[in-house]
């Protein structure tokens, strides 16, 4: 079967000696408007347009971005009498396979259509690829082949269906919405509410209301009656992030819903059917916060019933490049480009980079990547600074200067973290050390859940 080329330029005499020239080797289509070459992407599937750089007033570059939009993978040549590196470089960073100057040797067009056509079929074949493994690794929008992450899609398999309490824990940006998410929409509940409120994220004078809901009056400025996160759940899921910093005396409260099945909403005497189920996920230790009085033992329990850990990206580095790939190609679809690839230069830095922020710092990584790349390649010029140190940085970072390049709260926590461990908890000695207050080091410690 012939492979069908569209040729849009405004010149009929190109069209018609285009059209002789390849049409004994493909199927060939030619408009001079580029309006109606847009209207018959839409109705045909083309394999490969050229497209002049100048059609009368109108620029070849806006018709190769609607193009894209229309078919992302078709492959583009541009063609002009006017030869400019800017244009070169616009028409390529723009999605163009490559750019031939007018007049056309026939020949060069043969072997680049040829080769252009090569590349569409390899793209294709790569993308199979890519959705295969992504099949076979992947749990409900979660990414990984390591044995810590077919361990989680275990669990998520055997809980999605069951009413069980499921605690998740990890660290910030290792992905615990994701894992309540796959568990939610993977099992019986899934075409019910998924309701997700951040306990850190809220006041704690305002956290029982948007929980339980309040009648109108309850509280000052209560004009009208609200409904609460675990009555809008309904017979869905609720999650209940950073269940850490919620206080003590909300825990207590959301113990006995736990126990009773039932909430009331504030300022209420009319108890509501709980029919939601309850997921929990925290990145801090509820175990080291019960031991100092800041998390019940019972609610702990409670909620515990089964423990998913998600590991830090630095212990499961066989999952990268599998988490590249769906970071490029989600950031390709964002910024409307294709074929984008790390080189390896590049790929090896980012394979012995620690990720401190795990999963959510990668992604920003790869955007930053895909975004500067100029062509279709991500070189090391185009990832962050932090990544272009390559093992420098990380020898850096994990040996002779343990803080750099993270933020200055995470500094001020690793700080206080392993003064108290020298001083074996006393938090007088601590304080000394550090020239606080014993109160101010109070409020560092719940403040960073140390």
């Amino acid at each position: 079967m012939k492979n069908k080329i569209l040729i849009i330029d405004d010149e009929k005499n190109i069209c018609t000696s285009l059209t002789y020239a390849l049409e004994d080797l493909h199927e060939v289509s030619t408009v001079t408007n580029p309006k109606e070459g847009l209207a018959l992407l839409k109705e045909t599937n083309f394999d490969l347009v050229l497209l002049d750089l100048r059609i009368g007033k109108i620029s070849g570059l806006d018709i190769l971005k609607s193009i894209k939009t229309i078919d992302p993978d078709i492959v583009v040549i541009m063609m002009t009498a006017f030869g400019s590196i800017d244009s070169t470089i616009e028409a390529i960073k723009n999605g163009a396979f490559t750019y031939l100057t007018k007049p056309l040797n026939i020949n060069e067009l043969i072997v680049t259509i040829d080769k252009a056509l090569e590349f569409r079929e390899l793209n294709k074949k790569v993308a199979y690829l890519n959705n295969e493994l992504k099949n076979k690794y992947s749990y409900n929008g979660i990414i990984g082949k390591s044995s810590f992450m077919k361990n989680v899609f275990t669990l998520i398999d055997k809980l999605k269906d069951v009413d069980t309490n499921v605690l998740i824990t990890g660290e910030s940006g290792t992905g615990k919405e994701l894992v309540a998410r796959a568990i939610h929409y993977g099992g019986k509940r899934s075409n019910e509410n998924f309701v997700e409120i951040n306990c850190a994220a809220i006041p704690d004078g305002l956290l029982e209301g948007e929980l339980f809901g309040h009648k109108r009056g309850a509280f000052t400025g209560a004009d009208r009656d609200s409904i609460g996160k675990f009555e809008f759940a309904d017979k869905g899921t609720i999650l209940l992030d950073e269940i850490g910093d919620m206080s003590l005396t909300l825990q207590a409260k959301l113990l006995r819903v736990l126990e009773q099945k039932e909430f009331t909403p504030l300022g209420s005497n009319t108890p509501i059917k709980l029919k939601a189920r309850v997921l929990a996920s925290t990145n801090r230790d509820l175990k080291k916060l019960m031991e100092e009085g800041l998390f019940r033992n019972d609610l702990f329990f409670r909620l515990n019933v089964i423990e998913i850990n998600l590991p830090p990206l630095r212990d499961k580095k066989e999952d990268l490049p599998l988490l590249f790939q769906h970071f490029i190609e989600m950031y390709n679809r964002e910024f409307g480009k294709q074929g984008t690839r790390l080189s390896p230069a590049a790929e090896e830095l980012l394979l012995n980079y620690p990720y401190p922020g795990n999963i959510r710092e990668l992604s920003n990584i790869i955007e930053c990547g895909v975004l500067l790349a100029k062509g279709d390649t991500i070189e090391i010029e185009d990832l962050p600074e932090k990544i272009r140190m390559g093992k420098a940085y990380s020898q850096l970072a994990q040996k002779s200067n343990p803080f750099l390049g993270l933020r200055l709260d995470e500094i001020e926590k690793r700080i206080i973290k392993e003064t108290l461990e020298l001083n074996k908890g006393h938090r007088k000695a601590t304080a000394q050390m550090l020239g606080i207050s014993e109160r101010g080091l109070r409020n560092k410690i719940k403040e960073y859940g140390l």
